[in-house]
Parts: structure tokens; sequence; C-alpha cells
């Protein structure tokens, strides 16, 4: 009995080992009360799709869309147009930041202009919470290369070695005999200011290389302290003891059936509580969005294993090339409750009902024939307080409806107590007919929400054309 039960053990081993040599199960999840990830991307071409978007995952496998699978951030600089974002987390967890290229394909430019003559900047994000988010501001790093024709792709990671972030991206330019997309780098600690540019990655002969992303692996695992994952013809692996050293070729992932040919964008996570990882890649030349593929040593292409695709779901939007963050539970805790999967909603008039509330140039009033998501708000909890709404712009999020001297606007949240105030209001039973709704200012509790002359306002509400104008569906 004993000897069968060996050869039976024996069978069994061999018969895991097989299987898992095809195709690797899916990582153990993390312990239930673990945080997990975030993902910022964009979803696609065209001046909404090529905005800042944010899913969550507990398991880094399986996807939700935050928001309602809308816009988080809104680029109102450049070409307004944003794409290939990267999160940046300062050392001490104070500071996030997000970069992201400069480009709006299909809403003002297209690929021959964006590759000889796009622009030369990267856009910005900062944030102290990961939630409140400032205005985006352009940061010039190809402008001092000389015939720099554009930047993209950018990424930043922390050097300890010189206490500040590599701040790295790809500019074509002519350059020994070759014009071509390399990687530049530069020294950053605000990501206002930047070293000069210097050549980071640069591919022999005419072969470009565009998307680059570093991980930092722990002590013990390989044989390397960073790994790099660039789209270079290849999805070619390197490995280094420090981030502006010697990266030593270690292979690409052509051995699993993927080149740079079907996919880009190599994104990198780490599962939670174990040395697993992932590479997520952009299956850009089928259209498919991200796929995953999984390692326990991100060192070794041999140790790369494909997942069958029922072992992960990307959710409703599809994802384009972004950035995956480990969460802390703090962090967790104010990102999903800040962007809810929040209906949008319309303000329809009571007495003129073929008008909406909308926004246009900033202003607010009420139109015929909104089509736009100008005429799309998400009903927030009050940002001065539970029990109240604000009204946040579907296609300019962050911003919110604000009364100032009585007049409304749709503006941006700057985070102060007057503004909270401003942008909030009451819901109650409407001041025409109980089954719509009116608004009732929350620092004047004796104005309500009223169009006048087709513009929206804070009045007194002492008549009936004054309860008329007051009175709101909120429908979708």
């Amino acid at each position: 009995m004993r000897t069968l039960l060996s050869r039976l053990a024996a069978i069994l081993v061999a018969a895991c080992l097989l299987f898992t040599g095809q195709v690797l199960t899916t990582p153990e999840r993390a312990a239930a009360a673990d945080p997990g990830y975030l993902m910022v991307h964009f979803t696609g071409e065209g001046a909404t799709n090529q905005q800042m978007y944010l899913s969550h995952s507990t398991d880094g496998l399986h996807w939700n869309d935050l928001n309602g699978g809308g816009m988080v951030l809104r680029s109102t600089v450049g070409t307004q147009g944003v794409r290939d974002p990267a999160f940046v987390r300062s050392p001490d967890g104070s500071k996030y930041w997000i970069t992201a290229t400069d480009l709006c394909i299909s809403c003002g430019q297209n690929w021959d202009t964006a590759i000889n003559n796009g622009s030369r900047n990267l856009v910005v994000w900062e944030s102290t919470d990961l939630v409140t988010w400032s205005k985006p501001w352009l940061l010039n790093v190809a402008g001092a290369i000389p015939d720099g024709r554009n930047a993209w792709a950018p990424e930043a990671i922390w050097d300890p070695e010189t206490n500040d972030y590599v701040l790295y991206w790809a500019t074509n330019v002519p350059f020994n005999g070759a014009t071509k997309h390399r990687i530049f780098y530069a020294r950053t600690n605000d990501f206002r200011t930047i070293t000069t540019p210097q050549i980071y990655i640069d591919r022999p002969g005419t072969q470009e290389i565009i998307d680059t992303q570093i991980i930092q692996v722990p002590s013990g695992v390989g044989n390397y302290r960073y790994v790099r994952a660039s789209g270079d013809g290849q999805i070619t692996l390197e490995g280094s003891n420090s981030i502006l050293g010697t990266w030593t070729r270690l292979g690409d992932l052509s051995g699993i059936g993927l080149t740079g040919s079907q996919v880009e964008g190599p994104m990198w996570m780490k599962f939670n509580g174990t040395n697993k990882w992932g590479l997520y890649l952009d299956q850009y030349a089928t259209n498919g969005g991200y796929m995953p593929v999984v390692t326990t040593d991100p060192s070794n292409p041999a140790a790369y294993q494909k997942l069958a695709s029922t072992s992960y779901n990307m959710g409703g939007t599809k994802k384009r090339h972004g950035w995956i963050m480990n969460l802390t539970t703090a962090e967790e805790s104010r990102v999903l409750a800040r962007w809810p999967n929040t209906q949008a909603n319309r303000l329809q008039s009571y007495n003129f009902q073929d008008r909406y509330v909308r926004h246009t140039n900033f202003d607010v009033r009420i139109d015929q024939n909104v089509t736009s998501d100008d005429a799309e708000f998400r009903l927030r909890t009050g940002l001065a307080g539970s029990g109240t709404v604000s009204f946040e712009s579907v296609n300019y999020p962050g911003y919110f409806l604000r009364h100032s001297n009585y007049d409304f606007q749709l503006a941006y949240n700057d985070g102060s107590s007057q503004f909270a105030a401003d942008a909030t209001f009451r819901q109650v039973a409407g001041l025409a007919d109980s089954t719509w709704s009116s608004f009732q200012s929350y620092n004047y509790p004796d104005r309500y929400i009223r169009h006048y002359a087709y513009y929206l306002k804070l009045d007194p509400i002492t008549t009936a054309t004054a309860r008329s104008d007051a009175t709101f569906r909120v429908t979708n």
C-alpha cells in the first residue's frame, strides 16, 4: 500500500507540474482585509476617451470601473487630451502625481502630426490625498532636446541614490542618422522643473522604443533590484541594480507568443501578500485592451505565463496604457468614497419642460435640445455635509455648480470651505409641484436655485412664477 501511495503521489505531482507549465493558475487572493489596487488609464480615441479614468480591483485581476465608468480628470491644457498616464507616489505617501502624454488623436490632431510635430509637454496633476487633484499643468520636457518632436508615455520612479525622481518618456528625434523614438530621462523633485534631458534607452539602428515601465523587485527574487519592460519590437525585459546604472538584456516575451507587433504599453503590478507579479499588456493590434501575464520572477522571461481568459475581467470600459497602484487601506477608503458609481442625471425645468440645465463656457443656463454631456451632472453627497447634494459635471469632473454673487457658474473645486458651502444644496419638495424638486442654498437658506431669463440664479422665492422657475425634475 505504501508503494502504491508513493506512486500515486508522484503521478499527481507530475500532473500538477505539467498543468502549471501550460497555464499558470490564478494568483491567490490576498487576505480579505488587504486593500486592493487602483488603475489609472484612458479608454480610446476622441476627446472624451482620451482623459483620465480610474478602475479598482480587490484581487488585481477583476476590475470595476469607478465613477460609473466616466472620466475622473479632464485636461484643460495643451491639446486638451491625455493618454498613457502614470501614478507617482512620494516615498512617505504624502503626495501623489499623475503624469500623462499631452495628446488628443481624432480631436484636432492626427498621428503624423503627433509623431513629427506634437506637443513637447507632459500633463501633470498633483494631490495630497489621491482624490482631490490640482488643476493640470504642462511640463515641457522635450523642448530642450534638439529637434525633439514630441513627448510620449511618461513614467517616473523614486531614485534613493539621488533622492529625487527619475522622470522618463519617449521623444521622436533625429540623432546619429536615425529619426526615431528614444527614451529620455531627467530628474525632478516637484514635476515642475527638471534637469537637462539625457538619452536613457536607445535601440540599435532604426528600432524605436516608446513604452517603458520599471518595477522594483525585493531582495531574494531574481538577480536584479529593478526590472524594466519595454515596447521595442518585442516586449523586452532588462535588469539593473541601479535606475541610472547599466541595464542587462534578459530576454523578451516572444516565448509565450507575445511580441511588439501585438502588444504594447507594459504595466506592472505586484499581487498583495505573495511574491507574484502581473504584467499587463495592451493588445493594440487587435484593439483588445489589456491582458495580464503573470510571473514569480520578473527578471526571468521563462517564468512568465499567460492566464486563461476566464481568470480575469477588465470591467466595462476598455483599459488603455496606464498604471496600477497598490493601495493602502486609507487610500482605498478615500478613493471608493470619492468616485462611487453614481449615475449621471439631468435637471429638467418645470415651466420650460423642453429645457435642461447645462453649462456653456462655464456659465449655467437652461437650454433646449441639449444632446452633449454639458447637461449631465452627478448628484454627489454635498461638499459641505451629509443630507445635502452638490452637482458635479460629467464632462468636467472636479467642476461643480457653484453660486457667486448669486449667479451660477461651473467652477473647479478648490477644496476651500467657502467653495463647499457655495456648491452645496438641500434637495426639497418642488416649490411648484411636490413631485418635483427644488434646491435650497446651504449657506443662504432663504434662497433657491432658479432660472431667470434662462440663466441660473440664487434668489429668494416669493411669487408663483419664481416657484415655477425654482422647480426641477432630476431625470436621466
